[in-house]
């Protein structure tokens, strides 16, 4: 189960997390949205205990816009606090899990 994210949870959670994390900024309204939440879930079963997944919820918190964020579904994903990638848009959840497994294939704490 992914992990729900806020504004006051961001730094415990996100920023100061060493690793991988994805996280998905979405909004109940959003129908692209709702069509990869199911599979942000999936993955969070099957990344687990090797990548932190999280779900921010952009109508409720400021954190989207000090990352540049225009438009839902975006997925973020982070190494050790820090973006290093980004998806927009409702995508196959192959594209998401290959990006997943290259960062953590090519993981500089691994080598």
């Amino acid at each position: 189960m992914p992990v729900t994210l806020t504004d006051a949870t961001w730094d415990e959670e996100i920023t100061q997390h060493k690793g991988l994390a994805l996280v998905d900024i979405w909004a109940p309204w959003c129908g692209p949205c709702r069509m990869i939440g199911p599979i942000v879930e999936e993955i969070a079963g099957e990344y687990k205990g090797r990548a932190k997944i999280g779900k921010l919820n952009a109508d409720e918190n400021a954190k989207p816009g000090e990352f540049g964020v225009t438009g839902i579904p975006t997925l973020l994903i982070f190494r050790d606090g820090q973006v290093v990638d980004q998806i927009v848009g409702a995508v196959p959840k192959q594209t998401i899990t290959d990006k997943l497994d290259y960062y953590l294939a090519n993981d500089p704490a691994r080598s």
